[in-house]
């Protein structure tokens, strides 16, 4: 009697980034709303104005996110403590995103880092068109999935016969990016190292169900 076999085909693959994403954060600390509005507007500001000054045109610097909470501090009085209003944190977190090479990545860190802004930021190293990994981790999901499917049914005597069914989620590929630490300064022009981002890693599914003979 025939049957089925459903095997998961998992397609790996490394590529060198060649795109660079910075994360920058800036909290602002004030006793009114409009005073922490007000001073992360004015860094933000210096920010994007030095940005300009490397080169970046007034859009390409992004806000990911904002938001504005009430803080408060624990005072303590007679043994108890309670809470005091101590004012907003006004909280914006931006992000620049260019093509990979030493110079720009140098130019952008000292641009973010000479700004004034005080900009807490991060990198990320990315690919830029992930899309074009798609053939080739696709290809590597259907070798694996069969390669699995043969192995199980040598193991039980059987013989893979045609396919009967393919299942793929057309959803974004998993790309495993490198992300390097928040950084407190940037490194001058001139005296930033040459280093090599290490290689990006990929993965896509597949599911198959073949029928066995």
């Amino acid at each position: 009697m025939d049957g089925t076999i459903t095997v998961k085909g998992v397609g790996t693959a490394t590529t060198k980034p060649d795109y660079v994403r910075v994360f920058m954060n800036i909290n602002s600390e004030k006793p009114t709303y409009d005073e922490a509005i007000s001073d992360a507007n004015k860094r933000i500001a210096l920010l994007q104005n030095s940005l300009i000054s490397a080169g970046y045109a007034k859009d390409d610097l992004k806000t990911l996110d904002f938001s504005v909470d009430t803080r408060y501090d624990s005072i303590k009085e007679n043994g108890r403590y309670r809470r005091e209003f101590a004012g907003y944190e006004c909280s914006y977190r931006l992000k620049i995103s260019f093509d990979f090479s030493q110079d720009a990545l140098a130019k952008t860190l000292n641009a973010v880092a000479d700004s004034g802004s005080d900009a807490e930021f991060s990198i990320t190293f990315t690919v830029k068109e992930p899309e074009k990994l798609s053939e080739q981790l696709l290809v590597a999901a259907t070798e694996n999935a069969r390669a699995k499917a043969e192995a199980l049914c040598k193991a039980s005597g059987k013989k893979l016969g045609e396919i009967l069914s393919i299942n793929y989620n057309w959803g974004e590929i998993e790309i495993h990016e490198k992300r390097m630490d928040t950084l407190s300064r940037a490194v001058p022009l001139a005296a930033m190292p040459d280093f090599t981002p290490d290689d990006i890693s990929s993965s896509d599914t597949v599911t198959f169900v073949w029928k066995i003979v």
